[in-house]
C-alpha cells in the first residue's frame, strides 16, 4: 500500500520539512538518539507514520520524485502525494497538494515533464502531466478506472499504459415474469462462469480484462490496442525506434484461471495492435525490457516443476524471441525487478538474501555483483521484504531505504556510497524509544540446518531481569522476514515482551532448496525450526518460561495453530487468519488453479490422508493452550470459515478460546490502520489475560535477585 500526506498535516508536515535540512546520514546510521525520557511507541503513534514509495530519479540524475505517504485517521486509510528531493539532499517538496491521491510518477525520456495518475476525486481517475520547469499541470485523460504501468515512447510523443476494460453486460441466462409496478423482489441472482471469480481485495471479480492504451502527450483520446478475454499487463517497454511495445499476457494456449503462472513476453504494434508471442515455455515469463540498442531483450520466469517455491531467474533473449538463456543462473536467489544500463552492458537486479533485499549488477555474462542492501520498507505491519529502485543510465540508483528504525525513506547510491535523502518520520520517531533488533543464527533440533531469526527487545531492556517471550510467525509460507521497520513488532516491544522473528525452512531468501525443503510438507519440520529459535533465545536467560506466547497470521497462522497441537509450552496463542482443513481451503480459496498442484500433489479427492495428515484440525484434539482466533470478515484467501471450523472444535473441546471478526477486512487486515491496530490490541489483550509475574532471576548462587 502507498500513502501520501495532507498539506493540513500542519506542525506535522513543518517539521518534517525542517528536519529534512540536516546533512543525510549513512545507510546504517540510526536516527538521533531519543532523550533519556522518550515515550514508547503506541498504537495512536501508527497514525502518525510516513513512507516514501516508487522513487524516480530524472534522466540527469539530480531530482527524485516519490510518493509520499501517510496514514489518515480521518478516513482509516492512506494519502498519497507527489514530492520532490534533490539528488543532493535539502528540504523535500510538494508536487500535488495531498486533497486528491497521486501515484505512479513516471519522467519523460528528456526529463522535461512527469506523467502521474491523480484521484478525480469520484471515484475515478486523472492522467496528468506536469512541466518541471514552470510547475504547471495538465489533464491528459480522465479515465473511469485506474491506469498503470505508465511508459513514455523514446521520443516522448506518446504514453503507454494498461487499464481494466470491463465487459458488455450479457443477457441474462433465465427470466423471470415481469415484476408487478411497485414490487420489492430480491435482488436478481449472479450466475457464475469461471473457475476463479473472486480475489482477495477485489471481492468478486467483475468480467473484463487488462488491455493496453496509448495516448498522446499533449492530449488526447486513449486508443485501445489490445483486446480479448485476456488480461495484458505491464511494465510495458517501448523498443527503441517506438515501433513496438513488450508486455506480459498468458499463453494463448492456456486458461488462466486453471494455469495461473503461464505467462508469456509479446510484442505489440502501436500502429495496428498485432501481437506476436516471443516466449513459449511452459512457466511465467514476464516484465520484458528492451535493451538500449534494441538487440535484446531481459525479462523474469522460471520453468514450471510445480513446485511450491521455485526461484525466479532474470533471463535474456535475442529482440525475435531466439537464443533465450538465464542470466542469472549462478544467483540461488529469486531476482524481483531490474533495469538496464544506459550502455546496455549490465543491468541493475533486486533480490532478497538473509532476510535483506539487495541491489546488484549482472553482466552479461553472468557475473553478479552486490553493490548495497536495506532495501524495503513498504510494509508498515510487519517486516516484511518489499521495496522499489529506479536508475540513471550511468547507474545512479535511487530507491527506498529502511531499517528497524525506521520505514522506507528516500535514498540514493552514486557508485560509491549510500546517502539517505528524506528523514519522512525523525520527527515521530526521533522522540520515541524502540525497540532495538538483532539477528541471531539456530542449528534446527531436526537435521541441525542453519535458520536464521531476530529478536526485538524492550526500550529499556536489562538483560538481568526476566520477560515474557512472544514467538511472531511470517506467513506465505514462502515469503521472509528481516530486519526492517514493523509497527506491530515495535508495539509488541512496548508491551514489555520480547519479541522473536525468524524465517524458518521453506523461507525464501535462502535460495531454492531451502524454500523447498516443505515442498509437499508443510506445516512439517519448520515447527522443529521455530521451537529451536525459542530455546536458543531462552537459553540467553531473559526469558520467563511461565511466559511463552505465540502468534503469527495466514501461513504464520497455520503455524500457530500447529504449534498449539504439538505442545503446551505456550501459555496462550493467537491464531491469525489459518487454514485449518487443506482439503476445504484448496476449494475456497480465491485461486483454486493453484494451490491443489503447487501446493499438494493433487486433487484432495485423489489424496485425502495426505490433506489431513497436514491440517491443524487433524491435531486439535490435543490442544489445551488458549487460543484466540483473528481474521477478515472479507477474506477470500484464507476464508473465515477456516477460522470457523477450528473455534468451533476448540469449543465443543472445552479449550478456552475467542475468535475476533474484523468486519470489511481482506486477509491484508493492515491494510486499514484501525483494523492495524484492533488485531495488535487484540493479540496483547488476550496475552495480557493469561500473561503472569515473572519469575525471579537467579543470582546463581542458590538465591534469587
Amino acid at each position: 500500500t502507498m500513502r501520501c500526506i495532507h498539506l493540513s498535516a500542519g506542525g506535522r508536515l513543518l517539521a518534517a520539512a525542517v528536519l529534512a535540512l540536516t546533512a543525510p546520514a549513512a545507510a546504517h546510521a540510526q536516527s538521533a538518539a531519543p532523550a533519556a525520557d522518550a515515550a514508547r511507541f503506541t498504537a495512536a503513534d501508527v497514525f502518525e507514520l510516513e513512507y516514501a514509495a516508487d522513487p524516480q530519479i530524472s534522466p540527469d540524475g539530480r531530482t527524485v520524485v516519490f510518493v509520499r505517504s501517510s496514514l489518515d485517521a480521518m478516513r482509516d486509510g492512506t494519502r498519497r502525494a507527489l514530492w520532490s528531493v534533490g539528488a543532493g539532499g535539502g528540504e523535500p517538496r510538494a508536487l500535488t497538494d495531498g486533497t486528491r491521491d497521486a501515484s505512479n510518477p513516471r519522467w519523460s525520456p528528456d526529463g522535461t515533464r512527469l506523467a502521474y495518475v491523480q484521484s478525480d476525486g469520484e471515484g475515478g481517475s486523472e492522467l496528468r502531466i506536469r512541466w518541471m520547469d514552470t510547475g504547471e499541470s495538465a489533464l491528459l485523460a480522465r479515465l473511469t478506472e485506474s491506469p498503470s504501468a505508465l511508459t513514455w515512447s523514446p521520443d516522448g510523443t506518446r504514453i503507454a499504459f494498461t487499464m481494466f476494460v470491463p465487459d458488455d453486460p450479457e443477457a441474462p441466462m433465465a427470466s423471470l415474469p415481469r415484476k408487478p409496478r411497485g414490487a420489492e423482489w430480491a435482488p436478481p441472482a449472479t450466475v457464475i462462469e469461471r473457475t476463479r471469480y473472486r480475489a482477495d481485495g477485489q471481492g468478486y471479480l467483475r468480467p473484463g480484462a487488462s488491455h493496453v492504451f496509448v495516448i498522446p502527450a499533449e492530449g488526447g483520446t486513449p486508443r485501445q490496442l489490445t483486446s480479448g478475454p485476456y488480461d495484458h499487463s505491464g511494465p510495458l517497454s517501448w523498443t527503441p525506434s517506438g515501433d513496438a511495445i513488450l508486455l506480459t499476457s498468458m499463453a494463448r494456449s492456456t486458461d488462466p484461471d486453471v494455469d495461473p503462472l503461464n505467462s508469456e513476453v509479446f510484442r505489440l504494434s502501436p500502429a495496428d495492435g498485432a501481437l506476436e508471442q516471443l516466449t513459449d515455455r511452459y512457466g511465467p515469463d514476464q516484465a520484458p525490457a528492451v535493451s538500449p540498442d534494441g538487440r535484446r531483450i531481459a525479462y523474469l520466469g522460471f520453468d514450471d516443476h510445480l513446485q511450491g517455491y521455485q526461484v525466479t531467474r532474470l533471463w535474456l533473449m535475442d529482440a525475435d524471441g531466439s537464443n533465450p538463456r538465464a542470466l542469472t543462473a549462478s544467483l540461488d536467489r529469486s531476482v524481483d525487478a531490474f533495469r538496464w544500463s544506459g550502455d546496455g552492458r549490465s543491468l541493475l537486479i533486486q533480490y532478497d538474501s538473509e532476510g535483506n533485499t539487495k541491489i546488484a549488477r549482472v553482466d552479461l555474462d553472468g557475473r553478479v555483483r552486490e553493490l548495497f542492501g536495506d532495501v524495503g520498507g513498504l510494509s508498515l505491519g510487519r517486516p516484511y521484504s518489499g521495496g522499489q529502485f529506479s536508475a540513471t543510465g550511468d547507474g545512479v540508483v535511487a530507491f527506498t531505504l529502511s531499517r528497524p528504525d525506521h520505514p522506507a525513506d528516500v535514498a540514493l547510491w552514486d557508485g560509491r556510497a549510500v546517502r539517505r535523502l528524506t528523514r519522512l518520520n525523525d520527527d515521530l520517531l526521533g522522540h520515541r524509544a524502540l525497540a532495538r533488533v538483532e539477528s541471531f543464527w539456530v542449528e534446527s533440533s531436526f537435521d541441525g540446518r542453519r535458520v536464521q531469526g531476530w529478536i526485538a527487545t524492550p526500550p529499556d531492556f536489562d538483560p538481568s531481569r526476566r520477560y515474557p517471550l512472544l514467538l511472531e510467525i511470517h506467513g506465505g509460507p514462502f515469503a521472509n522476514y528481516g530486519d526492517r521497520f514493523a509497527a506491530e513488532i515495535q508495539l509488541y516491544a512496548a508491551a514489555g515482551y520480547v519479541v522473536v522473528y525468524t524465517n524458518p525452512r521453506g523461507s525464501t531468501s535462502y535460495g531454492e532448496a531451502f524454500g523447498n525443503l516443505i515442498h509437499h510438507a508443510y506445516p512439517g519440520h519448520d515447527y522443529d525450526d521455530l521451537m529451536s529459535a525459542v530455546d536458543a533465545v531462552v537459553a540467553r536467560g531473559y526469558v520467563d518460561e511461565d511466559n511463552l506466547f505465540v502468534t503469527g497470521g495466514s501461513g504464520g497462522g497455520v503455524l500457530t495453530s500447529w504449534i498449539v497441537g504439538k505442545t503446551d509450552r505456550f501459555r496462550a496463542a493467537v491464531v491469525q487468519k489459518p487454514v485449518i482443513n487443506w482439503y476445504s481451503f484448496v476449494l475456497y480459496s480465491d485461486n483454486p488453479g493453484f494451490f491443489y498442484k503447487y501446493w499438494f500433489p493433487g486433487p484432495p479427492w485423489e489424496h485425502e490422508a495426505h490433506y489431513m495428515a497436514r491440517s491443524p484440525i487433524s491435531l486439535v484434539g490435543n490442544v489445551t493452550t488458549p487460543t484466540m482466533l483473528i481474521t477478515g470478515e472479507a477474506d477470500y484467501r484464507t476464508p473465515i470459515a477456516e477460522t470457523e471450523q477450528y473455534y468451533a472444535a476448540l469449543r465443543i473441546r472445552g479449550v478456552e478460546s475467542a475468535m475476533v471478526r474484523i468486519p470489511e477486512a481482506s486477509h491484508g487486515i493492515a491494510r486499514r490502520p484501525s483494523h492495524l491496530l484492533a488485531k495488535v490490541e487484540h493479540v496483547l489483550a488476550w496475552f495480557d489475560r493469561y500473561r503472569t509475574a515473572p519469575r525471579p532471576v537467579s543470582d546463581g548462587a542458590g538465591g534469587e535477585r
